[in-house]
This record gives structure tokens, C-alpha cells and sequence, in this order.
């Protein structure tokens, strides 16, 4: 999709989708409360065309690709040699961008298998994101898990003591892959992650769902019914 008189056609959505899932074969396409997973990501992005100027799809898949095209957005072909199960998703992001006519300033990464966002986090992180001068900025959200090592046939905690409470730890965060804005510069030299980052803080159930088994699929779909109730 690609919206020429978009004056934030200098933002650009990728969604990248390659095939060969081996937990779960066809991943991108299954459907999720009757959507492929692949068009949450997608209808995502068209929520948010105040911000967005072009929707991308990053694909070795015929399936996937079909999916989007009817979906009315881009698609360009990912060769063999970087959609691998070893391969980055900084290579798809870095061909993407390789493969455009046009200049490039922000890139927002959405990955199809993170289907679920609040409504406003791509506005509200944006927004975060401009106020400084920040090279990147991913979505994080809080663990209260608490964890250990194995040593010696021991459990040994990590980031607790026992006993211990887990409203009380120290606050840790995972990055929970909802969202992603990185500066084109930041792609071309092969990083998602600059040195100035933005680590935005996600509270919300949906943070906690990333696909890659059947299990995640019923879970999302339990959460999105769950949702629609409210």
C-alpha cells in the first residue's frame, strides 16, 4: 500500500512473514478468530495511516503473499538465501529498505506473530518516540516471574531470594516484540537496537502473546473474545 499523498510517507510499516515455521507449519496465514494472522498485523498498520505512508510485507511465500496483495498492500519477494530459519529480521528489514526508489526516515516493525496491540500504542509510542532524538525505540513490558539457574543439579534464584514476594523484586523486563520503530540509518548498518533507545513500557495482557504454537492461538483467541465483551 502505498499512499502517495501521505505526508508521513518518510514512515514506513514492515511486516516481515517467511515461510517454514517448524512449530507450526503455515503460522502466517492460519487464521486467528477467522483473520490470517498475517492481516492483524496488516489491518494494524491501516489503523494507523496518520503515521504510517507505506505498508510493506516481507515474504518467500507464495501463501503469504497472495494474502497480502489482496489485502491491498506491497509485497516484496524475500530471496531463499535470507528468509532461513537462522536468518535475522534485520536482513528482511535491510532488503526491504535496499529495494525502494524512495528515501526512508523511520521504519515500524510489526511482527505478524505478535497479532494483538492496544489500540493506541503505535500513536502513543510514536509520539514518545519524536519527542527525543532516539535511534530506536521497542516495547518492553514487566516480568514478575521469578527466575534461576541449574548449577550443579541445584536450583540456584536468579533474580529473587526465597521466599521473597514477587510484587517486591527488582523490576525486570522482557522485550515483548508488540512493536518496533528504528531509524532506516540504524537498518543500514545492520542494528535494531541503537545505543539511543526508547525502551516503551507496555502493561497490557496483549504483550504476553507471541505465536508459534497452537496453544498461542487459543490463548490470543481467548483474549481477543475476552476483549470484544468489554
Amino acid at each position: 500500500m502505498i499512499l502517495k499523498n501521505n505526508f508521513n510517507f518518510r514512515n514506513i510499516v514492515i511486516i516481515p512473514a517467511r515461510a517454514g515455521s517448524r512449530r507450526l507449519p503455515g503460522k502466517n496465514i492460519k487464521r486467528l478468530a477467522d483473520i490470517p494472522l498475517i492481516v492483524h498485523s496488516i489491518n494494524y498498520a491501516k489503523q494507523n495511516l496518520d503515521i504510517v505512508g507505506r505498508i510493506i510485507v516481507s515474504t518467500n511465500d507464495a501463501a503469504v503473499k497472495g494474502v497480502a496483495l489482496r489485502e491491498g498492500v506491497e509485497v516484496i519477494d524475500r530471496p531463499n538465501a535470507i528468509s532461513g530459519h537462522e536468518a535475522p529480521t534485520i536482513w528482511a528489514l535491510r532488503h526491504v529498505l535496499d529495494n525502494l526508489s524512495q528515501e526512508v526516515e523511520n521504519v515500524i516493525l510489526l511482527q505478524p506473530t505478535n497479532p494483538l496491540r492496544p489500540k493506541n500504542l503505535l500513536k502513543d509510542a510514536f509520539k514518545e518516540f519524536s519527542k527525543g532524538k532516539y535511534e530506536s525505540l521497542m516495547t518492553v513490558s514487566r516480568s514478575y516471574q521469578k527466575f534461576g539457574k541449574i548449577k550443579n543439579n541445584q536450583f540456584v534464584p536468579f533474580n529473587y531470594e526465597m521466599g521473597q514476594r514477587s510484587q517486591d523484586l527488582e523490576p525486570l523486563f522482557f522485550e515483548d516484540g508488540l512493536l518496533y520503530i528504528i531509524k532506516a540509518s540504524l537498518i543500514s548498518q545492520d542494528k535494531l537496537l541503537g545505543e539511543n533507545n526508547f525502551p516503551f513500557i507496555v502493561n497490557h495482557p496483549f504483550s504476553k502473546i507471541d505465536i508459534d504454537e497452537k496453544e498461542d492461538f487459543e490463548y490470543a483467541e481467548f483474549l481477543l473474545k475476552r476483549t470484544k465483551k468489554k
